[in-house]
C-alpha cells in the first residue's frame, strides 16, 4: 500500500465544493475532516444558512476509501440535521465527540432591556420588521460596496447586518451612513437617504427610551469578536459599559431573563464509510476502518513509588492493579503512552477545567492492601512500599487542545478558525500514515495546516477566494515547516 514517501503534498481548488467533489475519483481519499456551514447564518455570513446537503456528504462518501473516517464539526442547535444528512448519504455514525472551550461569549437578548424599549403603546421602536430595511440592504448590495470597505469604515463587524439578505438586517446608523455614503458611486436615490433618516430617528428614540433605566454600575469588558478576528487596534481591547436597572414595571418583572446559555461545547460527528468485508480485512486493503489510538492517547500522571528496600519506580498513576501472586511491589501502568482517548476534548482554559471535580487518584499503602483472589490468582498479603497519591482537575484525564495567536497567522480573519492543535488530534486519530485528508470546506485553511504538520497529505476545497488565499499561505508555510518522514508504518506498508 504505502511505504517510502518523500513528501506529503497539498491540492487546494477554488470552487463549489459539489461541483469539485464530482471530478474526484473513486475511493482516493483517507479521511474527511471538516468544519462546515452549521446553518446558523453567524455574523450575517451566506455561506451559512445551511448544512451541507446529502448531495454532498454522498459524493464524499464516494471518494472515500472503504472503512474512511468522517470527522464534522457542527453547531448545537443544527448537529441532528448535520447527522441526518450525514447518515442518509450512506454514512454508519459512529460517534460524537464534544470539543468544550472557555472562549465562547451569550448572544443573548435582555428582555428586560427590550421591554424598556417599547413606546406607552405598547409598540416597538426598533424598526426590525420593516419591509424598507431588507429594501435597504438589498440596494446597498446592488451599489458594489464590498464587506471589507464597510468594515474599515465603521471599524466594526456591522457589514454582515447592512448587506443582509434577510437575517438581522439593518439600516447604518447615522454616525456609519456619514462614512459609508462617500464610498458609494453611484447617486443615491431620495427613499434611501429618507430610509436612511428614520433609522436614525428609531435609534434616537431607542436611546431615549434606555435612558429612563438607572445606571447602577459599570463593567470592564472586551470585545472579544473584534479582538478574535483581528480588528485594527481592537486586540486585547477592553471598554466600559453601564449596567442599568429595569425602569418600567414590566421589565423589572422579566429582569435577568434572557435568550440563549454561554455556548461552551460544539459536536463532531464522527462517521464511517462502510467496511468492505471485516475490519481485518478492510485495514488490509485500503488502510482505513480503525482509529489511531495510540497515536492519540492522553498523557498520564506519573508518580514516585518508594519501596522498602529504598528503591524508586516511575509509575502511572493512572492506572489499575495488576492482581496476581509474584507481581513485583508496584502496580502496572494502562499503557505507558497513556490513557485512551475519549469522546471529549477541552482546550484547558481555567474556565473549562473548573467545570470538573478534583480528584485524588492512586494513593496507595500498605495499610490498605489486604489478600484477596482474583482471576489471576491470589494478591500479595502486604505490598512493602507507598504510592503518593495524585490530586487535580478530572479535566487531565481529556485531550487538551489549546489555541495559540499562531492559530490567526498570517493576518487570518476567518470567523471560525479552530485551534491547530485540536485539527492536528483530529486528522492523527482517523487519518492512516501517510494518508490523504480532505476538506471540503476548507475556509482559512485549518485542516489543511493541521494535515501538513503530522506529515499528510491534503486535498482542500474553498469558493469564496479571500479565505482561500489565506489557507495558501497557511497551509504552504506549514507544508515547510511540517513533519516529512522518509517512512511510513511499516505496518501499513506493502
Amino acid at each position: 500500500m504505502r511505504g517510502v514517501c518523500e513528501r506529503v503534498t497539498s491540492t487546494l481548488h477554488l470552487g463549489d465544493c459539489l461541483e469539485v467533489l464530482r471530478t474526484m475519483p473513486d475511493c482516493s481519499v483517507d479521511a474527511v475532516v471538516t468544519d462546515p456551514p452549521y446553518g446558523l447564518a453567524f455574523m450575517g455570513k451566506r455561506w451559512d444558512y445551511d448544512v451541507p446537503s446529502v448531495a454532498v456528504w454522498a459524493e464524499c462518501l464516494r471518494v472515500l476509501k472503504p472503512g474512511g473516517h468522517l470527522l464534522a464539526f457542527a453547531g448545537t442547535r443544527t448537529q441532528h440535521r448535520m447527522a441526518c444528512r450525514i447518515e442518509d448519504a450512506g454514512f454508519e455514525i459512529r460517534d460524537m465527540i464534544a470539543w468544550v472551550y472557555g472562549s465562547g461569549f451569550p448572544k443573548s437578548l435582555d428582555v428586560s432591556k427590550q421591554l424598556d424599549k417599547l413606546r406607552e403603546d405598547g409598540t416597538a421602536a426598533t424598526g426590525d420588521n420593516d419591509p424598507e430595511v431588507l429594501r435597504f440592504t438589498k440596494w446597498l448590495r446592488s451599489t458594489g460596496i464590498t464587506r471589507q470597505q464597510i468594515r474599515e469604515a465603521t471599524g466594526t463587524f456591522m457589514d454582515s447586518h447592512y448587506l443582509s439578505v434577510g437575517r438581522q438586517p439593518a439600516i447604518p446608523t447615522q454616525a456609519h451612513w456619514a462614512v459609508i455614503r462617500p464610498l458609494i458611486e453611484m447617486e443615491i436615490p431620495e427613499w434611501a437617504e429618507r430610509a436612511a433618516e428614520r433609522a436614525a430617528e428609531r435609534a434616537a428614540e431607542r436611546a431615549a427610551l434606555m435612558a429612563r433605566r438607572q445606571v447602577i454600575g459599570k463593567a470592564i469588558g472586551t470585545d472579544t469578536a473584534k479582538a478574535r478576528l483581528g480588528m485594527p487596534g481592537q486586540d486585547n481591547q477592553r471598554r466600559e459599559h453601564a449596567i442599568t436597572a429595569p425602569a418600567t414595571p414590566e421589565a423589572q418583572q422579566w429582569s435577568g431573563w434572557g435568550t440563549a446559555l454561554k455556548p461552551a461545547l460544539e459536536p463532531i460527528t464522527m462517521a464511517r464509510k462502510p467496511l468492505a468485508g471485516t475490519v481485518a480485512a478492510n485495514v488490509l486493503e485500503h488502510g482505513t476502518g480503525a482509529l489511531n489510538v495510540d497515536g492519540c492517547r492522553v498523557e498520564g500522571q506519573w508518580s514516585t513509588w518508594k519501596k522498602k528496600d529504598g528503591t524508586v519506580s516511575e509509575q502511572n498513576q493512572d492506572s489499575h492493579a495488576i492482581y496476581g501472586q509474584g507481581m513485583g511491589d508496584v502496580r502496572n501502568p494502562e499503557h505507558p503512552s497513556g490513557r485512551w482517548p475519549a469522546n471529549l476534548i477541552h482546550d484547558g482554559s481555567d474556565e473549562v477545567a473548573g467545570l470538573f471535580p478534583q480528584t485524588a487518584s492512586g494513593a496507595l499503602n500498605r495499610a490498605n492492601i489486604t489478600a484477596s483472589n482474583g482471576v489471576y490468582g491470589a494478591a500479595p498479603k502486604e505490598r512493602t512500599g507507598e504510592y503518593e497519591p495524585n490530586t487535580g482537575s478530572a479535566a487531565r484525564f481529556f485531550y487538551t487542545a489549546k489555541a495559540s495567536r499562531d492559530d490567526r497567522d498570517g493576518g487570518n480573519t476567518h470567523p471560525t478558525v479552530k485551534p491547530t492543535d485540536l485539527m492536528r488530534y483530529l486528522c492523527r486519530l482517523v487519518t492512516p500514515p501517510g494518508g490523504v485528508v480532505l476538506d471540503p470546506f476548507m475556509g482559512s485553511g485549518s485542516t489543511g495546516k493541521a494535515a501538513m504538520l503530522e506529515g499528510l497529505g491534503f486535498i482542500g476545497i474553498e469558493r469564496e477566494a479571500a479565505y482561500h488565499a489565506i489557507a495558501e499561505q497557511r497551509i504552504s508555510k506549514a507544508g515547510a515547516a511540517g513533519h516529512q518522514p522518509d517512512l511510513f508504518n511499516s505496518a501499513l506498508a506493502a
